[in-house]
């Protein structure tokens, strides 16, 4: 954004946004500082009477007593104002780049963002491209960085999908699922979102990679680390609560049971967020059946909602160990004592005494009594029975 033919007029404009966001920066800035802090902070200003303006936060330490800052507290706000000048370049120096920056009270801000991540919305923004797109319905499609070809398959369904639908489809620029979801949105000529996991100054190889899609408006570019930000594993983390604030529905192609994309559902669950889990085949290798278990709505190869019976839901494991289980009631049903190794031959297993053993220990149905130097099972509760007890001697 030049302004360097601006008129008299526009030129105070200028110079009063370009202070007004130098504030803003340097409060998003602030090390140390939790971003929930940061906002609660400014609400604070907002709310007093009169209002506390972010210039005024700064520059006039009287009012950090009133929106209430600790001893620590302050002595970050006295350091980050000695930063004031060079957030002043460096605001200069993205306006001139052409990149917005959106405080949080901004109306460009996306909305959506405020009302899913409330107070841990980021204070700053920073964006390049239409930022219409910010305010259109979105889904995110989530997933491995090593998703299978199956996995992948769905992504771009579901892409083009949300493309017909006139949906923003938001991706976090990894490799994967979420790389999938951003070509297969653009190559259906829909709109995308990246988030990026770095400044956005320094996302310069994937502008030129996008820049066609940036121009025409349906691209649009955001992060929320200091500009100049490098990657790093820590803000690769930090952007997946980031892709699911920005979008009104989640969809997962494949999880494992840990890392970002497990966390992030989990945490969408807890929220009551829609959650659309891919339906996994038998021999797949992943943990999208555990998600629908702890409430994920499961869906197809396109998308579609699959009403799942209690035994659907199950692991192929699940329903094996289940089925293993109701083997050992029934031998213990039809005595009233049993050991270890007469179950291990009844079943006709391969297992030492010792495992099965344990195996009964954890089956909250058994109980087990010891008689002399041996240790003999039944099922709780069970009557005996008049015939003569399966004692090894």
């Amino acid at each position: 954004m030049h302004r360097s033919n601006c008129n008299r007029k526009n030129c105070r404009w200028y110079i009063m946004i370009k202070q007004e966001l130098t504030y803003w920066v340097t409060l998003a800035l602030i090390p140390k500082m939790w971003t929930k802090r940061k906002n609660e902070i400014y609400v604070k200003c907002y709310q007093h009477e009169p209002q506390t303006s972010i210039v005024d936060l700064f520059e006039d330490s009287s009012n950090w007593d009133v929106v209430g800052l600790n001893d620590v507290e302050k002595s970050q706000f006295a350091e980050a104002r000695a930063q004031l000048p060079n957030n002043s370049f460096l605001v200069e120096e993205l306006i001139a780049q052409g990149y917005d920056i959106l405080p949080m009270t901004h109306d460009e801000y996306p909305k959506i963002l405020k009302k899913n991540l409330q107070y841990n919305a980021p204070t700053v923004i920073y964006t390049k491209g239409n930022k219409a797109i910010l305010q259109e319905a979105s889904i995110a499609i989530v997933g491995s960085r090593s998703a299978d070809t199956l996995s992948l398959t769905f992504t771009d369904n579901i892409a083009k999908k949300a493309v017909s639908e006139n949906k923003v489809v938001v991706s976090g620029f990894a490799k994967g699922v979420d790389r999938q979801a951003l070509d297969s949105a653009v190559g259906a000529n829909g709109k995308s979102i990246i988030v990026l996991p770095q400044g956005i100054m320094t996302f310069g190889s994937g502008f030129k990679q996008y820049y066609k899609q940036v121009a025409q408006g349906n691209v649009l570019v955001m992060s929320t680390f200091a500009p100049k930000a490098p990657w790093s594993v820590e803000f690769a983390m930090a952007r997946n609560p980031i892709i699911y604030g920005m979008a009104s529905e989640i969809f997962v192609a494949q999880s494992d049971d840990k890392g970002g994309t497990w966390s992030g559902v989990i945490d969408g669950l807890r929220k009551n967020r829609p959650i659309y889990v891919r339906y996994p085949n038998k021999n797949e290798k992943n943990a999208n059946l555990q998600l629908i278990q702890k409430g994920a709505s499961a869906v197809d190869i396109n998308g579609q909602i699959l009403t799942l019976s209690v035994e659907e839901k199950k692991a192929p494991e699940q329903l094996q160990k289940e089925k293993f289980d109701l083997q050992i009631i029934e031998i213990l049903n039809n005595v009233d004592m049993i050991s270890a190794k007469d179950i291990i031959q009844r079943l006709n297993i391969e297992w030492k005494d010792d495992k099965m053993k344990r195996y009964l220990n954890n089956l909250q149905q058994v109980e087990k009594k010891k008689i002399g130097a041996r240790v003999y099972y039944s099922l709780k509760g069970k009557k005996p029975q008049q015939q003569q007890l399966q004692l090894d001697l």
